[in-house]
Parts: C-alpha cells; structure tokens; sequence
C-alpha cells in the first residue's frame, strides 16, 4: 500500500490479524486493556458462536514452543492444540506470557541449573524463593469473557486452569491433553503428576 495525503489518517485497526501458520490458518488478537503483558489468543473460525468451543490456556515457554526443548512437554503440547483447533475448525488457544510458570525466563533457567543438580522443578523454584507455579489464569477468562465465550472444552490436565476459569464465571468440560512425553521430561511430567496434582497416569 502506497501512503498518499488521504490515507495517512487511518483509524487505529484492532489488534486482530491474519496468522498462517504451519499448523494452518489462524487470526491472532492481543489485548492490551486487560494488561501490560501482551498476551494474545491465536483463534480459528467464530469461537464465539460456538456452544463450547475447543480452548488450550498455554503458558509462555520460550525453551520448549521456540527451541524445542525435551525438558518439558511445552512445544508438543502447544503444536497439538494448534492442530486440534484446526482440525475442528473453531475454536482458540490463549497464550499468557507467563515464562517459567510465572517466574521469569531469567529464574527459570536458574532452576534448569538446581534441576542439573537433581532438584525437580517444584523444589527448584521454592529453593530460589518462588512459588512452586506463580501463574495466574483470571487474564485468560477475561480475554474469553472479553470474546464473549461464556462455556469451553478446556484442554489441559491442570486442576487450576479448570477452578480459576469457573471461579472467574466459565463454565468448562475439561478435555485430557496430553503430548511429548519422553525419557527427558518423564521426572518433570511425574513431579507435575505427584506433587501438583496434574491429572496425569505415572
């Protein structure tokens, strides 16, 4: 697009984009009035005319989504979200910037460096003087209020994903979501299971 005289005084478009991806074809939408974070759902199809739309509530992980990381189950469980909303063809995933289950992508590799000593990954964070997950999901139910979805089939198998989304007014049907289970990740994936309550068989 050319600017001419006539077309540099454009009204300020939403946040709200095209995205094809190698997963398919998304749209992207950030919502800078509910924080300082940017934190965006990538949604496929009118979600909020759907019932109960399928929605994965996926925390930042630069090591796993970016990198490719065997430490945990981050990038496979995201890349499966992505193809489910696809292959369903509604629905969206909520991605938080929330690094290191909220304490920072510097903390997070200072507790990489405890778990090299043989600390898992709940007493590595508590020994740096975090919480065992500092996450707080209320910004992803005011980003479905915000779309209005009022009702989701929630993919995870984090008990808090699903109290904090019906303590926050959505009704959820949780959906097991499980991905990227490997010899690296199997002692994370069991300290998430023992320790955290994760609904997952170890």
């Amino acid at each position: 697009m050319v600017l001419t005289e006539s077309n540099t005084k454009l009204t300020t478009p939403r946040p709200d984009a095209f995205l094809p991806t190698e997963h398919g074809n998304f749209r992207v939408r950030s919502f800078p009035e509910l924080s300082s974070v940017d934190h965006c759902a990538i949604y496929s199809g009118q979600p909020w005319d759907e019932d109960a739309p399928l929605v994965r509530i996926h925390s930042e992980c630069l090591t796993g989504d970016a990198l490719g990381s065997l430490k945990c189950d981050c990038g496979p469980q995201l890349k499966r979200a992505l193809n489910e909303v696809h292959n369903e063809g509604v629905g969206l995933i909520l991605y938080l910037r929330q690094e290191g289950r909220g304490i920072g992508l510097s903390a997070k590799i200072q507790a990489y460096a405890l778990q090299d000593r043989g600390y898992d990954t709940l007493d590595a964070n508590i020994l740096l003087g975090h919480p065992a997950d500092a996450r707080d999901y209320t910004v992803a139910a005011q980003m479905l209020l915000q779309m209005g979805i009022k009702k989701i089939r929630l993919l995870t198998n984090n008990p808090l994903k699903e109290s904090a989304m019906i303590a926050n007014g959505i009704e959820v049907e949780r959906v097991e979501h499980v991905n990227g289970v490997g010899p690296h990740n199997i002692d994370y994936l069991s300290t998430k299971a023992r320790r955290m309550g994760h609904m997952l068989e170890f």
